[in-house]
């Protein structure tokens, strides 16, 4: 079986010293609330791949990696083996809302929107994209 890696990013900012997580929602039907992600490509290290990534979802170009947070296997409803790499980043981004038109391969239609939130409860994030925030605003917390 295929196994295809993912690098996610889960990017914080603090604002009225509240802890805020990075999430957009996107152009296309049924996408749902995501964090930003992508493939780790061929010769590429996911640490490499999250970078990157980020840049082209995001547009943001003061991100600061801060640690690997969790990685694991994933049976994707698509039918694939995904290996995903969650990472914290941080950014010192003040804008609270914001649209970019990410800049990766067959992204050219899409227009990404988006927001922070305080709390998990905040948004209901597509299926595998929150599945470790709450080991992130745990340790941020503490």
């Amino acid at each position: 079986m295929q196994v295809i890696e993912k690098a996610f990013g889960y990017i914080t900012r603090t604002h009225e010293d509240q802890l805020q997580v990075l999430v957009f929602e996107q152009n296309s039907v049924g996408a749902g609330i995501q964090v930003p992600k992508g493939t780790v490509e061929e010769g590429e290290t996911p640490l490499d791949a999250v970078k990157r990534e980020m840049l082209e979802e995001t547009g943001l170009t003061t991100l600061v990696v801060q640690a690997l947070i969790a990685q694991d296997y994933f049976n994707h409803p698509s039918g694939v083996l995904q290996k995903r790499y969650f990472y914290h980043l941080t950014s010192d981004e003040t804008r609270d809302v914001w649209q970019h038109q990410p800049t990766g391969l067959n992204e050219g239609d899409l227009i990404f929107s988006f927001y922070w939130i305080s709390a998990e409860q905040d948004a209901l994030l597509a299926k595998g994209h929150g599945d470790y925030l709450y080991r992130l605003l745990a340790k941020v917390r503490n």
